[in-house]
């Protein structure tokens, strides 16, 4: 793992899921699929729920 959970600069909307590829040293497209696939598939779509809690809580990256 690759330090401190961030978001990251890469970002589509918050860099919120960038971030967390770049924190487990995944590939950024492949988290986003699976978050994708994740909300979709979940009851009631808390998934986005969950993206903007994290954009709040998840410091930027410096």
């Amino acid at each position: 793992m690759a330090g401190k959970l961030r978001r990251s600069s890469d970002k589509m909307i918050a860099g919120v899921c960038a971030g967390i590829a770049d924190y487990l040293g995944w590939e950024t497209s492949i988290v986003r699929i699976a978050y994708v696939l994740l909300s979709i598939f979940s009851a009631g779509f808390p998934g986005l729920l969950v993206y903007i809690i994290l954009w709040f809580v998840m410091p930027d990256e410096y």
